[in-house]
């Protein structure tokens, strides 16, 4: 009786000044909203993640230029941006041989870049994709229109192209056919002999605003390289991924010359690229939350300042409930009651805050072809609610302390 009797009276102060008790909120209405937005934003990238890799499929394998130390937990150097040259075309082309490799259905180097794209009066950049025939097996895509380039034009360094819908719209009207049609990329000619269909935004790119050309004709006639960036194998069945990663390992290893250990390339399967990745953004998104838990601890602290001011305005009101009889122990509950009360609320608000620019979040997110999730679990709504509780009566006690040694002739003589 005596709690709901001093919650009565805390909501009734609180709302005696409704300005001065939301500023006070204020701290921990963005401290909250933070911490659900950095864990929603974290859930969603990792839904958005696992969805990628689940449309890419379980059965593939990438080989990555730079070796990985067995202590690394990371993905490796090539995988964060940086170049590394140590994987070449003739990797892939080894790859490619039946009786060492019986599981592989399919597999594509990649090497690509940025060019200008230019059709008679229209320009403008684009993304080259460098990859072989294989590339629309190893993806299960196919052409909308036109064809897609062979073997005969890889080896021969065809100059032919098949363009993502997005160019197409770009450089040609509806009517019109772009098949057959010549377009430069910087200063090159080639002939385009297909389109692919829309595939929309795969692996964090949007796939239909790219270029695809044979992976030697980029090497040499558009970019002068001698390495490629990554090769990716489609395996038949997610079983056989294991024994054909470790034939890949040990055929790269003799290519190279190189000893267990001692591996310039890394070999990983789509399951395990997402484990790292997920281990990453799972560790990035806990020190991004605790950074913005320190905000809880301002607020706490903003907290703990008006209430001691608040304990001087009411001093008179002090004074009067102790010469009455009121006990230290009514007067700090009665504190501590207001201090959670005002901690509870702005936690509320900063959930409400937090999931409406999570959700906002996750809106804009799909608008831009992500399949991004929206993701607040109940579990952070209550802890954020706990959390704010506990700050309230954690630097509502101090307060509330000093209220308690109030005097009560010196405080009824207060003016």
């Amino acid at each position: 009786m005596l709690i709901l009797t001093l919650f009565k009276l805390a909501w009734k102060n609180l709302l005696h000044n409704i300005v001065k008790s939301l500023l006070t909120m204020l701290g921990i209405i963005i401290g909250v909203a933070s911490v659900i937005i950095i864990v929603s934003v974290g859930a969603g990238a990792q839904s958005l993640i696992l969805n990628q890799v689940e449309s890419a499929g379980s059965n593939l394998i990438a080989v990555m230029p730079g070796g990985r130390n067995e202590d690394e937990q990371g993905p490796p150097a090539a995988a964060q941006g940086i170049i590394i040259t140590t994987l070449k075309y003739e990797d892939a082309e080894a790859l490619r041989d039946g009786k060492r490799f019986p599981h592989v259905v399919a597999l594509t180097p990649f090497i690509r870049g940025n060019v200008i794209v230019s059709y008679e009066n229209k320009s403008s950049s684009a993304i080259v994709t460098g990859v072989s025939a294989d590339y629309l097996d190893v993806i299960d895509a196919q052409v909308s229109e036109g064809t897609f380039f062979d073997r005969e034009d890889e080896t021969n360094l065809a100059r032919v192209a098949v363009i993502g819908q997005e160019v197409r719209d770009k450089f040609f009207s509806r009517n019109e056919d772009p098949i057959g049609k010549n377009i430069k990329f910087n200063q090159s000619r080639f002939r385009i002999i297909g389109v692919l269909e829309a595939l929309g935004t795969q692996g964090f790119e949007n796939q239909d605003e790219q270029v695809y050309v044979p992976t030697p004709t980029a090497q040499k006639i558009l970019f002068g390289l001698n390495y490629i960036g990554l090769i990716r194998v489609k395996v038949d069945t997610p079983e056989n991924l294991d024994k054909t990663i470790a034939d890949i390992e040990a055929v790269l290893r003799e290519k190279h010359d190189k000893e267990i250990g001692e591996e310039d390339f890394t070999v990983g399967s789509q399951d395990q690229a997402l484990e790292a990745l997920g281990g990453i953004l799972g560790a990035l998104n806990f020190f991004l939350a605790a950074i913005a838990a320190i905000s809880l601890l301002v607020g706490g602290i903003g907290i703990m300042n008006i209430m001691l001011v608040t304990v001087t305005e009411r001093t008179r009101e002090i004074g009067l409930r102790k010469a009455i009889g009121a006990q230290k122990s009514s007067i700090i509950s009665q504190f501590l009651v207001e201090s959670s009360l005002i901690t509870l609320m702005g936690g509320i608000i900063g959930t409400i805050l937090g999931a409406l620019i999570s959700f906002l979040i996750a809106v804009v997110a799909h608008k831009l072809g992500y399949a991004w999730d929206f993701v607040v679990t109940l579990s952070s709504i209550l802890l954020a609610c706990t959390v704010s509780v506990a700050i309230g009566i954690i630097f509502g006690l101090y307060p509330a302390w000093q209220a308690s040694k109030l005097d009560p002739i010196e405080a009824l003589r207060y003016e």
